[in-house]
């Protein structure tokens, strides 16, 4: 399986519901074809590898200023 088709494999919506950003404790935004959970407060997002959420802050990467401005008002 190549990486991109295990990036958009799909998480679990009753997962979705409850996890939160390891860095704010707020909600989530999952981003189904980046593969990434973002966070809004934070300005970070999580990788999600073969349906698998990595709640590292360590793994995450920063977003951008268009990347944060883009994200739908909480």
């Amino acid at each position: 399986m190549s990486e991109t088709s295990a990036q958009m494999k799909e998480i679990d919506p009753k997962l979705l519901e409850i996890l939160v950003c390891p860095a704010t404790k707020d909600r989530l935004i999952y981003n189904r074809q980046a593969g990434e959970l973002l966070s809004r407060k934070a300005r970070l997002a999580y990788p999600v590898r073969d349906g698998i959420a990595i709640m590292l802050i360590s793994e995450a990467r920063t977003l951008s200023d268009d990347e944060v401005n883009a994200l739908p008002k909480a």
